[in-house]
């Protein structure tokens, strides 16, 4: 019985034991118990929940929304970056009270699955609480989903100056979890580093629904001779994004005798805002001079209806990990221009031709130059492989999916692997 018994060993990190629940491979789970993100429109997580319940109701997985309450009705950031400061916690531990009510009334058993979305669940330390004094037939698998926070020396938690207590509740989830999804081969590099012991999948790709994407332009693309000739910066405007090198490029593409006429753009689905002031302040004096446009508090179907008439989605992250923006381009027909770095050449398999030398403005250039002049051939393939990464997240919870684990150091022989 998965999520029953545990294996106990002691942690060479810690000293503390550690239990880790032993996967059946055969083990056909009974219920899946979902912790989503709180809905934000201008970010992925409205979409989110839907893209996973289409997956799990096509796989005909027996499964329950656990229900969050949100701080306001704004569905918009207020305070913080990657979440909401105030409404992260407040949504994530309704949620809490939530799941352990359901554990106290006996819903959730030891043959189900307990999934969070994000590794980062303000009141999740309630769960090994419980856990280490209920009887083992009452304990599920826990499974979560890594998205960057402590194990990355770029995240913004070490921005804000997060990052010591961010590392020890990564501790304390590496003491109980089942296992550990991570999206990409770097990201279990960083987790190793950090010396995780939870088992670690990777399942390469960001939860993604091409359809779904593709019906809010009304399954229409545009073709390559209808859309404007324009670039666009999707990424949040911090300083991790590197916003300040796509400026950079931007004012050496107009100083640039014979480079031809483009829209620059910026699209932010709230009002611009960076954790570094100074970004905001050149960006809008490059609009002033009318070598960029910002668009601003954009709604999805905005955002979509703007990238499905553009060419190339440009990115110069720091820290991104297999971002959903470059397969939201892609399912859109947008060529797809990133650094290669980090996670990229794993998502890109490789692709020279959609990857630029990170901080060479030359590089950069040149292959922006070329993807405007024609849609790339492998565009689509990427989306396509993130639209099933919801279902190898069910393919490893369930038992099926142990091609994923990341259990020795040769994580990085998998990203030499072309996907497509």
């Amino acid at each position: 019985m998965i999520g029953g018994r545990g294996r106990l060993f002691k942690s060479t990190k810690t000293g503390y034991v550690q239990r880790h629940v032993v996967v059946n491979e055969s083990h056909v789970m009974r219920k899946l118990f979902y912790m989503g993100l709180e809905p934000y429109e201008g970010r992925y997580t409205l979409q989110l929940q839907d893209w996973s319940e289409r997956a799990f109701k096509r796989r005909g997985i027996d499964y329950v929304v656990v229900p969050g309450t949100t701080i306001d009705n704004t569905k918009a950031i207020q305070v913080g970056q990657v979440l909401d400061a105030h409404g992260r916690s407040y949504f994530a531990m309704s949620q809490m009270m939530n799941l352990v009510q359901m554990m106290r009334n006996g819903e959730v058993t030891g043959e189900d699955v307990v999934f969070f979305e994000d590794m980062f669940q303000p009141g999740m330390e309630s769960l090994p609480y419980i856990m280490d004094q209920i009887p083992a037939e009452q304990r599920p698998q826990v499974w979560i989903r890594c998205l960057a926070q402590a194990v990355d020396p770029d995240d913004f938690v070490h921005v804000w100056g997060m990052g010591k207590w961010m590392s020890l509740y990564e501790e304390m989830c590496n003491e109980f979890v089942t296992g550990v999804l991570a999206s990409n081969e770097e990201m279990v590099a960083h987790m190793k580093i950090a010396n995780w012991k939870a088992p670690l999948y990777n399942v390469s790709g960001l939860a993604f629904d091409k359809t779904e994407v593709q019906e809010r332009v009304n399954d229409v693309l545009k073709s390559w001779d209808q859309r404007e000739n324009r670039v666009v910066f999707t990424a949040r405007f911090d300083q991790e994004k590197q916003p300040d090198f796509y400026m950079d490029m931007i004012e050496e593409w107009y100083a640039t005798p014979g480079t031809p006429e483009v829209e620059f753009a910026i699209l932010q689905g709230g009002p611009l805002r960076s954790n570094n002031p100074k970004y905001i302040e050149r960006a809008r004096k490059m609009e002033k001079r009318g070598q960029l446009k910002i668009y601003e508090n954009l709604k999805k179907d905005e955002y979509y209806n703007i990238v499905n008439n553009s060419k190339v989605l440009f990115n110069c992250a720091l820290q991104d990990w297999t971002s959903n923006t470059v397969s939201e381009a892609d399912a859109l027909g947008c060529n797809v221009l990133f650094p290669a770095y980090r996670s990229f050449p794993e998502i890109f398999a490789n692709c020279y031709e959609r990857m630029y030398i990170p901080w060479s403005i030359n590089d950069a250039m040149n292959k922006l130059e070329k993807l405007l002049l024609v849609p790339h051939k492998d565009v689509g393939k990427i989306s396509n492989w993130t639209s099933s990464t919801i279902d190898r997240y069910i393919d490893i919870m369930s038992g099926d999916g142990e091609q994923w684990r990341r259990d020795d150091n040769r994580y990085r022989d998998h990203v030499a692997v072309n996907k497509y």
